[in-house]
């Protein structure tokens, strides 16, 4: 009897069980080498019955694959098998299953693909709530996501250890992100919701050959579905839960004739967030999106297919306001002059707080995002010829207001409309406007990949050409204000503090003067990529074919071109009680404030060789383990926020010269590493354990940090060398019928060797990894409790771990301010599923609960702030909701 390997949905999986005795099994697990035999399933039969119904096989769709793959029998007419291989069935329910990636761009099994990674596919998205990038953090272990401070729908991902301290749009992030083989160059816009997802695959480590585009800490995968001209379906989900949260997802595939379908998906979202906003506009965390999918399948003949897909994304959300942790200790810079103005007029508390208020009326952020992508697939007899190509925009207006949290207007630090003397002074007659800085972008990529197989698929390749262009910018004009504050009386006049509290209160209100800054700025890129890359398998006849050796090179050049327009004012302004009666300019040499940037121009040219090789070899038909060695390069830039024009604008404000500036930026940063992997099933599949141990150098590290004194001028360079070592397991087991237990695990030892600073000291220890958790991990259990005629009753539960991370240190006294402890989160999800509709598809319902033990963490916190020595912005608070989803295929 032959088995033969058919991509079905899980659902449709269904192996009948034929019992067996005990010494049955014991003589199967003895024979170790012999592949278990299978039978061919009965005629279906009533139920109630011994036999239970099979159901009919169901047609793939011709480009992808179901997520899950389940061996079935396939009889040979003339081999009746005996009784005894018979017993040697394994039993229903007692098998893990197979999940089908493409992670190096051709289908395999998670288990053959010889590279440590998660894949999660539509099911398993479901169980774990997972709608989108943001939710993906906590479930896979050595991999870190937090929103950047000045927008939630910005991210920052690392994967073991290696990412991004900032988002700019002159800077890529280290981590490469995929939808549907289109990479997506900017972190600006990650947190949305996706439609249709099919699954989402992170591979951790550099891929510098296949995923060549600034990938030095990983990749991460997103396919969506394709339609499918067989048969028509739909499915619907509708989602309800606590703080108004309300999702609704619809996805339709029509048939127009066998060889041309359409698909169209649609996602809308709301909810509000979990901290009140007592001052005047939106709450904080309120979000609602729109998107959605529209993707056609021509296949004109058995060997071309033509793939057209467009997804597009409206949301808009109102940002977190930062709550106030630590009270201001450190040298603020200017700062100084007000901090204790900021400080009194700011929420302070070690708990998360219910409300915080807004001083000028909190405005809603929002995100533009859509894209065309255009998939020609060929097949030449054991070739696959392969042309990608994409149009993608992006628009995202970011309204931040980083104040105390009093609701006082006295003290602002956001980008909404001011009125006073040094606002019209500087604005031609007029109050300085609200003004939502935007960042836009337009990219187009081409790639052409020639894939396939020779010598009985003992030889297996892919080669390919790769061009990506872009656009883009930042645009924060017209001038607007940024911070303003009352200076301190202690500042401004040494006798006033002498006075009795409330008489200095009444002068602080309407006497004193202020300081105000206002910005005003345009930034814009054009950026180019080519390359070229291959990578070439062998599985010689030696050790009984057992032996796979890979090797591949990625060659690549970097085209990047930066121009900065930005002016910085301060100003005294002097008033009585409401009134603003006239302003003094500050110097730039008192208030340390940046260069004027002018039209400020920046160029440069980076090349790459990129190489890898792969050393596979299978134990036994259940157990693989290999050896890899990978190289990743992520292109140089410039830093948009540095305060300086060149090495020749001598000191910064913290009176260091640092001997560059926005225009000489960084150069391009490397990884290195060595991988030791083993991939193993047992028991007939019931137990599968998966390990890799890996060693990274990294060298020419891009490294932001903060110049002291300031709230948000950095300086860039490529700091210096650091290692990392680690090793991540996975387990997963089949107790008992039904029954799933699993976990997953990483360890992290991530160090900075040098970092020489302008005088020539190795100051590694003020650099650390900030988002490299020690320790990381998943456990998790999923209990089909029981089978009905009517339905299943299913149970899910997941304890998501992810450990301390070390922050930004800078200075010695800075250490510890911006450390994130570490948190476990409680998830579970209990389903009927499969209820029958007559003959119209199953329906699900669903009660999950997110965060159950109400845990309370931090995402992301920062330590600039006038008012704060530490502020953080806080996870999800425990949310309950409900699913139903009905399908019909």
């Amino acid at each position: 009897m032959k088995l033969a390997r058919l991509a079905l949905p899980a659902a449709l999986a269904t192996v009948l069980h034929t019992p067996v005795s005990a010494q049955d099994e014991l003589d199967f697990l003895l024979q170790a080498d012999e592949p278990p035999a299978q039978v061919s399933p009965p005629p279906p039969t009533e139920r109630g019955g011994d036999a239970q119904p099979v159901p009919e096989p169901a047609q793939e769709s011709a480009q992808e694959p179901a997520v899950y793959d389940t061996v079935i029998p396939v009889p040979e007419p003339a081999s009746p098998e005996p009784p005894r291989e018979v017993a040697r069935k394994p039993e229903r329910g007692r098998q893990l299953e197979e999940i089908i990636v493409t992670a190096q761009k051709r289908e395999s099994t998670l288990q053959d693909t010889p590279i440590s990674m998660e894949a999660f596919g539509a099911e398993k998205l479901e169980l774990r709530g997972i709608g989108g990038l943001e939710d993906l953090g906590s479930n896979v272990p050595s991999m870190v996501i937090e929103p950047f401070p000045l927008s939630n729908t910005t991210l920052r991902i690392s994967i073991r250890g290696i990412g991004v301290t900032d988002s700019q749009v002159t800077q890529d992030p280290a981590v490469g992100i995929y939808i549907d083989g289109v990479y997506l160059a900017r972190s600006v816009g990650l947190a949305l919701d996706l439609a249709d997802i099919e699954r989402m695959e992170v591979l951790r480590g550099p891929q510098g050959v296949l995923y060549g585009r600034n990938s030095t800490g990983g990749a991460i995968n997103i396919i969506t579905r394709r339609p499918d001209p067989s048969a028509f379906s739909m499915n619907h989900k509708l989602t309800i839960g606590e703080r108004n949260l309300w999702v609704g997802k619809s996805a339709f595939n029509l048939p127009l004739n066998d060889e041309l379908a359409v698909k169209l998906a649609l996602l809308a979202r709301r909810s509000d967030g979990f901290v009140e906003n007592t001052g005047e506009g939106r709450d904080f965390g309120d979000r609602s999106a729109l998107g959605g999918r529209f993707d056609v399948r021509w296949l004109p003949s058995d060997t071309l297919s033509v793939d057209y897909g467009y997804d597009f994304t409206d949301l808009e959300y109102v940002n977190y306001m930062f709550q106030a942790i630590l009270r201001p200790e450190t040298n603020h810079g200017l700062a100084e002059a007000f901090k204790p103005y900021a400080e009194a007029n700011t929420v302070y508390s070690h708990r998360r707080l219910h409300s915080l208020a807004s001083g000028a009326p909190m405005e809603a952020s929002d995100a533009e995002v859509s894209g065309h992508t255009l998939t020609l697939t060929q097949q030449l007899g054991s070739a696959e010829l392969k042309y990608i190509g994409a149009y993608r925009r992006l628009e995202d207006s970011q309204y931040p207001d980083l104040s105390g949290g009093k609701g006082d207007t006295g003290y602002r630090v956001d980008t909404n409309a001011y009125d006073s003397a040094a606002a019209r002074m500087i604005n031609n007659g007029v109050p300085t406007p609200l003004v939502i800085p935007t960042t836009f972008q337009d990219q187009w990529s081409h790639e052409l990949q020639i894939s396939g197989s020779a010598w009985d698929d003992r030889i297996n390749y892919i080669a390919g050409l790769y061009y990506f262009t872009e656009e883009g910018g930042e645009d924060g004009g017209p001038v607007h204000h940024i911070q303003s504050a009352t200076i301190d009386p202690q500042q401004s006049d040494p006798l006033l503090s002498l006075l009795p509290p409330f008489v200095r209160a009444q002068l602080q209100d309407n006497a004193l003067p202020r300081l105000s800054a206002y910005w005003d700025y345009l930034f814009g890129i054009e950026n180019k990529a080519y390359a070229a890359y291959g990578q070439f398998s062998l599985r010689p006849d030696w050790f009984d074919s057992r032996l796979n050796l890979t090797v591949g090179l990625r060659a690549s050049r970097d085209e990047r071109y930066a121009i900065k327009d930005f002016i910085q004012s301060q100003f005294v302004e002097v008033r009585l009680a409401d009134a603003s009666l006239f302003a003094v300019p500050v110097p730039g040499s008192v208030a340390g404030t940046s260069d004027d940037f002018v039209g400020v121009e920046a160029s440069s040219t980076y090349d790459d060789f990129s190489p890898s090789a792969n050393l596979q070899f299978d134990i036994t038909d259940m157990a693989t383990t290999y050896l890899s060695y990978a190289t990743a390069y992520k292109s140089g830039g410039f830093n948009t926020r540095d305060p300086q024009v060149s090495g020749e604008s001598g000191r910064a404000s913290d009176g260091t010269d640092y001997g560059f500036g926005f225009v000489e930026g960084f150069k391009p940063e490397q990884v290195r590493s060595w991988e030791l992997g083993l991939k193993s099933e047992w028991l007939q599949r019931a137990l599968r354990l998966n390990g890799a141990a890996f060693y990274s150098d990294y060298t020419d590290m891009q490294t932001n940090f903060l110049i002291a004194g300031t709230i948000s001028d950095t300086k860039s360079r490529n700091a210096g060398k650091a290692r990392i070592t680690g090793f991540e397991l996975e387990g997963a087991f089949v107790p008992a019928v039904n029954l799933v237990l699993g976990f997953q695990y990483a360890y992290l030892d991530a160090e900075v060797l040098e970092v020489i600073d302008v005088d020539g000291n190795n100051v590694a220890h003020l650099y650390p990894f900030i988002a490299a958790p020690p320790h990381s991990g998943v456990l998790f259990a999923d209990w089909t409790v029981a089978d009905f005629d009517w339905g299943n009753l299913r149970a899910y539960a997941s304890w998501n771990y992810v450990g301390d991370r070390t922050g930004f240190v800078i200075t010695e006294e800075r250490r510890g301010l911006t450390e994130i402890d570490g948190y476990g989160l409680l998830n579970a999800r209990v389903m009927l599923n499969g209820l029958r509709m007559g003959n119209r598809g199953p329906l699900d319902l669903a009660l999950w609960g997110k965060n159950l033990l109400d845990e309370e963490y931090e995402l992301t916190a920062i330590d600039n702030l006038p008012q704060a020595d530490r502020a953080v912005i806080w996870g999800e608070p425990r949310a309950i909701g409900f699913d139903l989803i009905y399908r019909y295929e």
